[in-house]
């Protein structure tokens, strides 16, 4: 038996695709085993939304050859479609396949020894119009569905399109089945994933809206959760039927990317500042409690001093609760590389480290905002320092002392102290309610 490692680099839809990779080979006979041990054949897919991700790609080939020399190595995903002929010159590897291919492993190769020279399996992107169905999980609680793949929006700084090729998705019916087989297999919450999870049906009947209706009448799921969307797909509909729903989580995910309309324009972007802020207003309006995360990038080509302060300032004064902050990266084949002037490097690490102080800000509050109110929480497994973890409906992540009879229960706990970690530590009452929805906290004094 032939023992074969997966390493995934980058987003979530990456991990639900090594997933249903990873399935492939198991069902066929081959032994998983973890990456930084010793075998015979490693798979890493891979990411390209920055320069970073190319190198960690490079590091990972190496750690590879390092167990074991003689190992097959193949390098798929993203960086394989947009930078075939790079990866192929990397010592060790033997084979590149880009988005067509990735899939289709366990066909190309029965018996994967190692090769002389370097095999690769790249076509133009637009031949990627199959959709895969792919799902994946961290832990017993919580899995990753696919619902969309490839984007047809062409924003400067991003090669997704050229990585992924056009937006496709399957049927609704097709995702309503993957959901009923999730919730058989004993998950409570799905967390839908895709490239723009907003733009599912694109060209077709069906929609996003549509899709999410359904999927909440899936018997035994208890949550939804939207990974991403985009602010001009998020429609007054979306918002209003989280507002009415018992199981879409009161949790956003929308890229804002810039606060600053001439950024918008210059990054092609779908969407106006003042858009945006309607978008979290209504939410604010109708989902109170809601926790609405930010995608910002600092550093574009053309962000001037006075850009990134009126972008810095919208995203102060507005209601979100935290932001993910991306230094800007050059891609090569975007359009940004033809926008002037170019940001220095040590500018945009400084416009990234004063945002990501904001979003510590916003964070803090956002907790503090809820700390003594009771909120569901699902439970993870035990981590490795003897805690229980979980999230809030709405994303606050508490934990407290291990107790096997909560993993994966859906527990109504009372918001605790905050730690430095961002967690809210809370210690159980010994007086429980005897109702297994009904779980009293014991609540410390509230710390920074």
């Amino acid at each position: 038996m032939q023992k074969v490692a997966f390493e995934t680099l980058g987003c979530k839809l990456n991990f639900s695709e090594t997933s249903s990779i990873k399935k492939d080979f198991s069902d066929s006979g081959y032994k998983i085993v973890e990456f930084d041990t010793s075998a015979d054949i490693y798979i890493i897919n891979t990411c390209s939304v920055t320069q970073n991700a190319n190198s960690t790609c490079r590091k990972t080939v190496r750690r590879a050859r390092q167990k074991n020399p003689d190992a097959f190595i193949a390098v798929i995903g993203c960086y394989a479609q947009l930078e075939p002929e790079e990866i192929a010159s990397v010592e060790g590897v033997d084979a590149v396949l880009g988005a067509k291919h990735k899939f289709r492993l366990l066909e190309l190769f029965d018996d994967f020894v190692k090769q002389d020279k370097t095999i690769i399996y790249n076509t133009d992107v637009n031949e990627a119009t199959d959709f895969h169905n792919s799902l994946s999980s961290s832990d017993r609680t919580r899995a990753f569905l696919k619902v969309q793949d490839g984007c047809d929006y062409k924003c400067s700084f991003c090669t997704i399109p050229l990585a992924r090729g056009k937006s496709r998705s399957p049927r609704i019916h097709t995702v309503i089945r993957n959901a009923e087989h999730l919730v058989r297999k004993g998950f409570k919450e799905i967390v839908i994933t895709g490239v723009n999870t907003g733009d599912f049906g694109s060209g077709r009947s069906e929609n996003f809206i549509k899709l999410l209706s359904k999927l909440q009448k899936v018997n035994g799921l208890r949550r939804i959760r939207v990974s991403s969307i985009e602010p001009n797909l998020l429609g007054d509909d979306i918002i209003k039927l989280a507002a009415d729903s018992d199981v879409i989580q009161p949790h956003f995910h929308i890229p804002l990317q810039s606060g600053s309309n001439r950024i918008l324009r210059l990054m092609r972007r779908r969407y106006t500042a003042s858009q945006y802020r309607e978008r979290v207003e209504l939410i604010n309006e109708l989902l109170p409690d809601a926790c609405i995360g930010v995608d910002v990038i600092t550093g574009h080509p053309g962000e001037t001093d006075e850009l990134f302060e009126e972008s810095f300032n919208f995203i102060e004064n507005l209601n979100v609760s935290y932001l993910h902050v991306f230094t800007y990266s050059e891609r090569p084949g975007t359009h940004a590389l033809t926008i002037k002037p170019v940001v220095p490097h040590h500018i945009r690490k400084k416009r990234t480290h004063k945002l990501r102080r904001l979003s510590a800000k916003k964070r803090f509050e956002f907790d503090i905002r809820h700390y003594d109110q009771v909120r569901p929480v699902l439970f993870e497994s035990e981590d490795k320092d003897g805690w229980r973890q979980g999230w809030t409906d709405n994303y606050i992540r508490v934990k407290h002392p291990a107790d096997s009879v909560f993993e994966n229960s859906i527990k109504q706990v009372k918001i605790g102290s905050r730690l430095k970690d961002g967690t809210h530590l809370s210690k159980l009452n010994k007086h429980v309610v005897n109702n297994e929805d009904k779980l009293e906290m014991v609540i410390a004094e509230l710390t920074a």
